[in-house]
């Protein structure tokens, strides 16, 4: 067996793009919101929605600009529902992408956040 020897690829023969670019095509593809909207979403739901409420609550999916959140009592799904417009301001603050257009809350009790 013969063993070629390596060399780095000539960026003229391939299309080389960012990692970023061809994830957010698929997530285009997919109906997903952009990777920088996802991400700024979940890493940052302690602090749009408190820590009280984000002890009872997580981001689920974000698709097509609509955020389904899971909560564990109906009650921080009312909640929720209530500071709907507040949240939405507070995701959409920061440009990243996609806006956040609604929420949907879903109760899941034997979830533990």
């Amino acid at each position: 067996m013969t063993w070629k020897k390596w060399s780095p690829v000539d960026d003229a023969v391939y299309d080389v793009r960012p990692v970023g670019d061809s994830i957010a095509k698929v997530a285009r593809q997919l109906g997903l919101s952009t990777p920088t909207r996802m991400v700024q979403v979940f890493s940052n739901w302690e602090s749009v929605v408190g820590s009280v409420i984000a002890a009872h609550s997580r981001p689920d999916r974000l698709r097509d600009g609509e955020l389904v959140v899971v909560v564990d009592e109906p009650a921080w799904a009312t909640e929720l529902r209530f500071l709907e417009a507040e949240v939405l301001a507070k995701l959409n603050a920061v440009p990243a992408g996609d806006p956040v257009t609604s929420l949907i809350v879903r109760v899941e009790r034997q979830k533990k956040f």
